[in-house]
């Protein structure tokens, strides 16, 4: 619980500073000091061998990556975007420990849908040049999510589910983030558009995180 609070607090701060509503400078830290609390989260869960767990903590820390590269949103959004695609396998990959790839096809139908309509809205949008880097990414973080959801289908009924379910979660608010992000990018500015994407990034993450197994009850 007190990780949670710090993560909270640091998250709300992140917010008021991308909002000009503290000293922007405190943004620069604050982003990333938010998901790092998230690792420090799923640091401490896990059975520490589990190669799951290790896929799952190479996934925050290429998020951190990106993270970083998208403080700079011109420069680093090429070398952001390829670091949460890689972070997305990464996912992909812990989530396959609970499912087997594509054991269930509707979540890979009902997401390749969204991603699709999604990707064909903003299409006019995407320059050239990042046309095919954002249609690989739309691709790994929408196999990812449906895996997520796949592995909690697969594990209904079991002593597993809750924890399934939060990665299915997470991973659903990973893609409304995203979307929201590209929207305001290629499509329409949104209003309030961070608060919107960060709050459904943090989300996510902290979910994702909390859906390896606790050391000691939750």
């Amino acid at each position: 619980m007190p990780l949670f609070i710090a993560f909270a607090a640091c998250a709300l701060a992140a917010l008021l500073a991308s909002s000009a509503l503290l000293p922007e400078p405190l943004y620069w830290v604050l982003k990333p000091l938010t998901l790092g609390l998230v690792i420090a989260h799923a640091w401490r869960r896990g059975v520490p061998a589990a190669g799951g767990r290790g896929a799952l903590l190479a996934g925050l820390l290429l998020s951190l990556a990106g993270d970083i590269a998208l403080l700079w949103p011109q420069q680093g959004f090429l070398p952001g975007l390829v670091a949460f695609l890689l972070a997305h396998l990464a996912y992909l990959f812990a989530f396959t420990r609970g499912a087997r790839l594509f054991a269930r096809a509707a979540p890979f139908v009902s997401y390749a849908l969204v991603a699709g309509s999604v990707l064909a809205w903003l299409w006019p949008g995407v320059p050239a040049g990042l046309r095919l880097p954002v249609l690989m990414y739309v691709a790994c973080l929408a196999a990812m999510a449906a895996q997520a959801a796949a592995a909690w289908l697969q594990q209904r009924g079991t002593p597993a589910e809750a924890l399934a379910r939060r990665a299915a979660t997470g991973g659903l608010l990973f893609v409304l983030s995203d979307s929201l992000l590209a929207t305001n990018r290629f499509g329409h500015p949104l209003p309030a558009a961070s608060w919107w994407i960060l709050l459904s990034y943090w989300a996510a993450q902290w979910l994702i995180a909390s859906s390896l197994p606790p050391r000691r009850p939750d």
